[in-house]
C-alpha cells in the first residue's frame, strides 16, 4: 500500500508525466496514461472507475478538484464535500500513480476572461435545463484536463449519462485524440446510483430514493411494447413515492440525446432527475424498445 503522489501544478505534473514518457521511450516502450477526473468525495463507484483505469495503462492519474464553472447561482459549491485526505486514504490501495489536485486559480488564472467550451443544443436540454452553464463548465474543465495530462484515455461513469455523451460528442468534435471509456453505474445493494450526493439523505429519503431506480426496472420491462409504455410504468413507480419531486423523465436516442417518439424502435437510453428533500439526484439505463 502507498499513498499516490500528489500534485497540485500543471508545470509539475506535466513535467513528471514527460520525465515517465521519456523513459519508456528510451527502452522503446509506449507508457500509456489513463485519466480518472473526478471532483473528490471518493465512493465505490469512483474506485470502478480506477480500476478500469488501471487494467487500460501503466500511469493513472486521478485528478480531485471541485470545479467551480459546473456550479449555478445557489447550488452546492460550498457544501460540496472536500475530503482530499480521505480520499488519499482510499486510493492508496488502487495502484493510482499521482493525484492531480489544482486549486482554482491554477486551473483557471484568469477567471474572469478564460476561453470556455460550449455544450451546444443538447447542453441545454435535462440537466443543462435545470442547471444553466452547468455542461459548458464540465466541458472546460474536462478539455482542460485532456490538454493538461494528454491521456490515451479517460475514464467516465455511466450514471452521469448527460455528461459522458457531452464529452464524447466533444473528443470526436474537436478530433482529440483521447479514447473515452465508460464504465457502468455502480449502485448500492438497493439499486440506488452511488453519488457523492447520497451521503445527504436521511433514512427515509434513501429509501424514497429507491423509487427512481425501481421506476428504470420497470420501464426496461415495458419498453417492448414501446416508449409510451415504459414512459408510463417508470411514472407509476415514482409517482408512488411521495417523497420524490420528479424532474425530467425522458427516452432519448443514444447517439442524438434527442427524445424519441412513440413511433421509434430500437436501442434508446431513458433519463431520469429528481429532488429528494434538498438532494438532487440522476440516473439512467438503456432500453430496447420493441
Amino acid at each position: 500500500m502507498s499513498t499516490p503522489e500528489v500534485i497540485s501544478t500543471i508545470t509539475a505534473l506535466q513535467h513528471r508525466l514527460g520525465q515517465a514518457r521519456g523513459r519508456s521511450a528510451l527502452v522503446g516502450g509506449d507508457t500509456r496514461i489513463v485519466l480518472v477526473p473526478t471532483m473528490g468525495a471518493l465512493h465505490a463507484g469512483h474506485l470502478a472507475l480506477v480500476r478500469r483505469a488501471r487494467a487500460l495503462g501503466d500511469i493513472v492519474v486521478v485528478s480531485i478538484f471541485v470545479n467551480p464553472l459546473q456550479f449555478g447561482a445557489g447550488e452546492d459549491l460550498e457544501r460540496y464535500p472536500r475530503t482530499l485526505d480521505a480520499d488519499l486514504a482510499t486510493l492508496a490501495d488502487e495502484n493510482v500513480s499521482v493525484v492531480f489536485a489544482p486549486t482554482a486559480s491554477e486551473m483557471y488564472p484568469d477567471s474572469a476572461n478564460g476561453t470556455r467550451v460550449t455544450a451546444g443544443p443538447i447542453g441545454s436540454a435535462y440537466e443543462g435545463a435545470a442547471r444553466p452553464g452547468h455542461f459548458d463548465g464540465m466541458l472546460t474543465v474536462v478539455a482542460k484536463l485532456l490538454g493538461i495530462v494528454a491521456p490515451d484515455t479517460a475514464v467516465f461513469g455511466q450514471k452521469d449519462g448527460q455528461q459522458v455523451f457531452l464529452v464524447q460528442s466533444m473528443v470526436a468534435d474537436l478530433n482529440l485524440r483521447t479514447a473515452i471509456e465508460v464504465v457502468e453505474t455502480v449502485r448500492e445493494p438497493s439499486g440506488l446510483a452511488l453519488s457523492s450526493r447520497n451521503r445527504y439523505l436521511d433514512d427515509a429519503q434513501n429509501t424514497a430514493a429507491q423509487a427512481l431506480f425501481a421506476g428504470l426496472r420497470a420501464a426496461v420491462q415495458a419498453a417492448l411494447a414501446g416508449p409510451a409504455a415504459a414512459l408510463a410504468a417508470a411514472h407509476a413507480r415514482i409517482a408512488a413515492q411521495p417523497l420524490v419531486k420528479l424532474d425530467y423523465l425522458v427516452i432519448v436516442h443514444p447517439q442524438t440525446f434527442v427524445p424519441v417518439d412513440d413511433a421509434y424502435r430500437g436501442p434508446a437510453r431513458m433519463l431520469v432527475a429528481a429532488r429528494v428533500g434538498t438532494t438532487r439526484l440522476i440516473d439512467n439505463v438503456p432500453l430496447a424498445l420493441g
